[in-house]
């Protein structure tokens, strides 16, 4: 039977001539003691437990600010990685753009170029076909004369000689 502190308070002893009957004193005594060690020891071991329930608490909340630490830490790695990286590929691209300008100004330059080599080929074209056309005038007009003159044909290849 578990004891209360209303049973305590409640529990009248016979009174006998000397007082109170010493045996039910003693049983009822003996039945407190026992229901207060029981009393003590649940006590000490809810304290026990609640000291290891504290201490898991406490292993716990240090996790907690360990991993909000770390994910801070991260949360800023992060950034830095990221803002690195946005560095990085501006000059990329800043690096990129310069060699896009230079191949396009090469390529500006030998457009010059092979339009100067292409205007020069027209006009050496331009002369020889005028060279040409002088030639062929000349042979003509040398074939004509032959034609007209008998004989002459023969005096120019005498004179070649």
């Amino acid at each position: 039977m578990k004891m209360t502190p209303l049973d305590i308070r409640q529990k009248r002893f016979e009174v006998n001539l000397r007082g109170y009957s010493k045996k039910e004193v003693e049983a009822f005594l003996e039945l407190t003691a026992g229901e207060f060690e029981e009393v003590v020891r649940e006590n000490i071991s809810l304290k026990e437990e609640l000291k290891r329930t504290q201490a898991r608490l406490e292993q716990h909340l240090e996790r907690e600010k360990a991993l909000q630490e770390t994910m801070v830490t991260a949360q800023r790695i992060s950034e830095d990685v990221k803002a690195q990286a946005k560095k990085e590929a501006e000059v990329v691209i800043a690096e990129a753009e310069l060699q896009a300008d230079k191949i396009v100004a090469g390529a500006n330059n030998r457009l010059v170029e092979v339009i100067k080599e292409l205007n020069e080929l027209k006009r050496q074209k331009v002369q020889f076909e005028s060279h040409l056309e002088a030639l062929v005038d000349s042979h003509k007009k040398l074939l004509d004369s032959w034609k007209t003159q008998p004989g002459a044909d023969i005096a120019y290849l005498v004179n070649k000689k």
